[in-house]
């Protein structure tokens, strides 16, 4: 009788376990989907509500800065109130302002939007990875529920850009619509999740204010830039801004008895390349689609499907490799797949830039593999070796930091890149200036991946 029942016990453990995967994987797929879904749409969104290349933007870096901004502190939240209800909070943030952004009225209401979809989503994917944690005390398991997390990422950004053509045929406006019915389900799945451990966690609200003006001011002046050009008060403004803020905030995190982000974390030259190695793989993988699902529609003619099929190369084998990148490091070390990653990237870049404007849309995504092929050969490795370099205490910490600078680079790609293509000198020129800079940071980082601390080798 007592077999039978803690049988039962242990298969209803098991029922709750994969409930709570689920859901975690779903909220993750949800709002990673977010980040590349809108590219293909954005054509579509300028013909409804006008606006030029800024407001496009704004629509992208909007929901992307207002997740690197909140991530750090999401963790801190989750402690506080427990990761399932941090969950819920920010999933259910997320799916109303998916709505608000569905039923955008004119462009200033759909980035106002879009800042609270990057809010939702800022505290579902720290939480997301919480839940998997909790749900999954035993390594073994734990670690198979982890690849299963991770590979709803990775199929997200694959699905993203077609998907998005495909909602685009009915109405740029169904890519936001579809976030509603995932995250029902989700929030659903959730009630089945056991309830989460909670602690004291202090909030640095000196470190979480100045960090949000130091993002805001230089995405705000680069996208400006662009079109009001440098010597705008209002860019120089908010540069300084940016500078000022970004000095207050290094001040505070020195000096504060609880810093969102402890210096001492970057006396580790690992943590210090592995950053650098998020925000550089950011600017190029984040970066390229951006300009490129403009060039395709705008420049070539392509349908919003037209250019979302022309990333599906790039993007399917970058899934399609995704399960082989751990085996890949276990057999050479970090170092040669993450090298070997960020030289692709750079090299795809430069071939792009090299090529005329009238090279066909089919060969400019044969280009784009090797971006693709950068993800799963840069990312898993440099966050196993990130983790492996800091004490346990603040994995989470450096965790936060690492994908923090994973965001800036993507949202200052937007704004950077963004803004060379909407300068005077023209479209063309500022998008092989924007690829010249994609591979120069890719390469700098590839240099410092060099010098990044070994790991412990499979035979």
């Amino acid at each position: 009788m007592t077999s039978t029942v803690s049988s039962y016990r242990a298969s209803g453990a098991e029922r709750h376990a994969k409930a709570t995967l689920v859901a975690a994987v779903l909220g993750f797929f949800v709002i990673t989907l977010d980040a590349t879904i809108v590219n293909v749409a954005l054509p579509s969104i300028r013909d409804a509500l006008g606006g030029g290349i800024t407001g496009l933007q704004w629509v992208v870096d909007g929901y992307t800065l207002m997740f690197a901004a909140l991530l750090l502190s999401a963790g801190a939240l989750s402690d506080r109130i427990g990761a399932r209800k941090a969950f819920a909070a920010g999933l259910a943030v997320f799916v109303v302002a998916s709505l608000a952004c569905a039923l955008a009225p004119s462009l200033p209401v759909l980035v106002a939007a879009r800042v609270a979809q990057g809010v939702g989503a800022a505290i579902t994917m720290p939480t997301s990875m919480a839940l998997v944690r909790h749900a999954y005390p035993d390594p073994g398991p734990r670690a198979r529920a982890v690849g299963v997390w991770a590979m709803g990422g990775a199929l997200a950004a694959a699905a993203g850009p077609v998907l998005g053509g495909v909602l685009s045929l009915v109405s740029w406006r169904m890519i936001f619509f579809i976030n509603l019915p995932v995250g029902i389900i989700t929030l659903l799945l959730l009630s089945r999740a056991p309830h989460s451990p909670t602690r004291p966690a202090p909030f640095d609200w000196i470190g979480q204010i100045t960090g949000i003006l130091a993002m805001g001011g230089l995405t705000f002046g680069a996208i400006e830039a662009g079109e009001a050009g440098f010597t705008s008060p209002k860019v120089i403004i908010s540069l300084l801004m940016a500078v000022a803020a970004l000095a207050a905030f290094l001040t505070a995190q020195a000096r504060l008895a609880h810093p969102m982000v402890p210096m001492s974390l970057f006396r580790s030259r690992t943590v210090v390349i592995a950053t650098g190695i998020g925000f550089a793989f950011m600017v190029g993988f984040y970066g390229l689609p951006f300009v490129f699902s403009l060039d395709f529609q705008q420049q070539h003619g392509l349908s919003a499907l037209g250019a979302g099929i022309a990333f599906l190369p790039m993007m399917v084998l970058s899934a399609c490799l995704t399960p082989f990148s751990s085996r890949i490091t276990e057999r050479t070390g970090p170092r040669v797949p993450v090298v070997t990653g960020l030289v692709l990237m750079a090299g795809g870049a430069i071939a792009l830039a090299l090529v005329p404007a009238s090279f066909p849309v089919w060969a400019s995504a044969l280009l784009l593999i090797p971006v693709g092929l950068a993800g799963p050969l840069v990312m898993p490795p440099t966050t196993a070796v990130l983790l492996e370099h800091v004490p346990a205490e603040q994995t989470g910490t450096a965790s936060g930091v690492f994908n923090t600078s994973r965001q800036i680079g993507g949202a200052l790609a937007v704004a950077v890149f963004g803004a060379l293509i909407s300068t005077p000198a023209g479209f063309q020129q500022g998008l092989r200036i924007s690829l010249v800079l994609a591979a120069a940071v890719g390469l700098a980082a590839a240099v410092a991946a060099t010098r990044m601390a070994a790991a412990h080798r499979t035979p």
